[in-house]
């Protein structure tokens, strides 16, 4: 999808469990999984809720 600007997370690892993250739109983030890139599904979350989940990680 070019709306987005993906970009592998710092927290994959080299196995291949890989999540790629675009933070280039306005209101939102998109998430998705590196392994089908093409034609997977891709997951938008607001700015707050994506903020939420990270401080959740710490």
């Amino acid at each position: 999808m070019s709306d987005f600007d993906f970009v592998k997370s710092s927290y994959s690892n080299t196995s291949g469990e890989c999540v790629e993250v675009a933070l280039n739109a306005v209101r939102i983030v998109a998430v998705r999984d590196s392994k089908d890139p093409g034609d997977g599904p891709i997951l938008r979350l607001g700015r707050e809720a994506w903020a939420e989940f990270t401080a959740a990680l710490s």
